[in-house]
């Protein structure tokens, strides 16, 4: 074990190992691309669609069950599924992480904006606020916290499930992990799932950051 882990570092830190359009840093780059994309394209989906079920009240059932949908989905199947249908194609892969994605992000816009005191929306009308302001000046603020916090499981879902990339003969983290299982190549293997889980890290703690940031300038906003 201990000859494992030893292995293990080496491949890590060797120079070779980081050069070429084979190397780390190339495919740290495809993973990132993959993952940033999908879940831009998630967010650019379910951010108005949970804003307006949970603005309206309406749907509720859709982004309550989306969350149970989310978590049965094969996504190895569906990437197979639009692979056939589409042919050889990125897409097969954009489209199941996508539909990963959304479920979570759907879910915690809803319960965020379930969660604002009708009282303070009331209050805000009672001030002459129109509908639009009360959404975007109070309801959205409000709701932030879990707003952001459905985006950070959705990239971490969707930093994980990207190396399935890989399945379709694509690029990406995934390709040390089905490479290394085709050569019996153990470190390959755990290498690639410690890049993986080394990006999924990162990338949370930034989007934590974000929030902070967030979270500041709209308190700084209220104070004035």
């Amino acid at each position: 074990m201990y000859e494992l882990f030893q292995n293990l570092a080496k491949w890590l830190v060797s120079g070779d190992q980081w050069a070429g359009n084979d190397g780390i840093a190339h495919r740290i780059a495809e993973h990132l691309e993959y993952s940033l994309f999908a879940t831009l394209i998630a967010a650019a989906i379910a951010l108005p669609l949970g804003l307006l079920i949970g603005h309206t009240g309406r749907g509720a059932f859709l982004a309550i069950n989306l969350s149970s949908f989310g978590r049965a989905l094969p996504t190895v199947g569906l990437v197979v599924l639009v692979f056939l249908i589409s042919g050889l194609s990125l897409w097969s892969v954009y489209v199941a992480l996508v539909v990963l994605a959304v479920p979570a992000i759907v879910t915690n816009t809803y319960a965020g904006m379930s969660a604002v005191d009708p009282e303070v929306k009331d209050a805000a009308r009672g001030q002459g606020m129109r509908a639009h302001q009360v959404l975007f000046q109070v309801e959205i603020p409000l709701a932030l916290p879990l707003i952001m916090t459905g985006l950070r499981l959705s990239l971490i879902q969707v930093v994980s499930t990207a190396t399935i990339a890989a399945y379709v003969s694509f690029g990406g983290l995934g390709r040390y992990v089905f490479d290394g299982l085709a050569q019996r190549d153990l470190v390959q293997v755990l290498g690639g799932a410690v890049l993986v889980a080394v990006v999924a890290v990162v990338l949370d703690l930034a989007l934590a950051g974000l929030q902070r940031y967030l979270f500041r300038h709209l308190r700084s906003a209220a104070a004035h």
